[in-house]
């Protein structure tokens, strides 16, 4: 007897429109009618619509959706393989979206604006003014604060994307280094340690040693940011603390 287009749409999580208009454009005409001429689903239909909607979300129109469906060269399996693929690729891009957006929550808490570009392409869903207030009640009568609204009011997009990706690459050679088990006070970590403060000197504002070892206070104090450093390693927070206060002493 098969589905109704009602069980369909359950299934499926569409609605009976979506389905109505697949069937009319042919991308998914079901395999048969009951005597009333109602639309019904078999098992087959069920597999394609699946692999519509794997392609949907990915954001393939539907008229490339189709042909990728009838291409006759292909077979259930390299289907499987492609959505495989696309969506191990779709997974990537969004843990690195994750990280800037992330790194992005840290330049908004130190009054960083980004542009409006980057506001709605690195931060999806997520509201890049919600912590504008805060940040003006703790720092808007800083110098350091109106030093880096005026170098982020000048940055393009390729210069936000150069510096998450700076900041990125320095994640991951922090990381590796406390896997290695080197401790907070050895010189690579101090090594890097103030390459995180030239990092702030050279985009944000002038970041002395002392400054910089009250940000290192910070990223353990405020849950916030504890959770942005141990993301990229559980413990990352306080090793670089100590890492920053081993360095200003080593550079005093």
């Amino acid at each position: 007897m098969g589905y109704s287009v009602g069980q369909v749409a359950g299934f499926a999580g569409v609605t009976v429109r979506t389905l109505h208009h697949y069937d009319e454009i042919g991308l998914l005409s079901p395999g048969g009618r009951s005597r009333a001429g109602h639309r019904r689903y078999d098992d087959a239909d069920l597999d394609r619509l699946q692999r519509i909607l794997f392609y949907r979300e990915l954001g393939f129109p539907l008229d490339e959706v189709a042909v990728l469906l009838d291409d006759p060269e292909s077979d259930p399996r390299e289907h499987l393989r492609r959505q495989h693929a696309l969506l191990t690729d779709r997974i990537a891009r969004l843990q690195q979206m994750a990280k800037a957006v992330e790194h992005a929550m840290e330049a908004k808490k130190m009054g960083i604006n980004l542009t409006p570009e980057e506001k709605f392409e690195v931060f999806g869903d997520h509201d890049p003014e919600q912590y504008e207030e805060e940040v003006r009640e703790r720092w808007g009568g800083t110098d350091a604060y109106a030093e880096s609204q005026r170098r982020a009011a000048s940055y393009t997009k390729d210069d936000w994307r150069r510096i998450q990706d700076r900041s990125a690459e320095w994640g991951r050679r922090y990381a590796a280094l406390m896997e290695a088990g080197e401790p907070a006070e050895g010189e690579r970590a101090m090594d890097l340690a103030e390459e995180h403060r030239l990092h702030i000197t050279t985009w944000f504002y002038d970041c002395p040693y002392e400054m910089h070892t009250c940000l290192g206070e910070m990223y353990v104090a405020d849950e916030r940011f504890k959770a942005f450093y141990d993301a990229l390693r559980p413990g990352l927070a306080e090793h670089l603390r100590d890492a920053i206060l081993a360095n200003a002493v080593r550079g005093a």
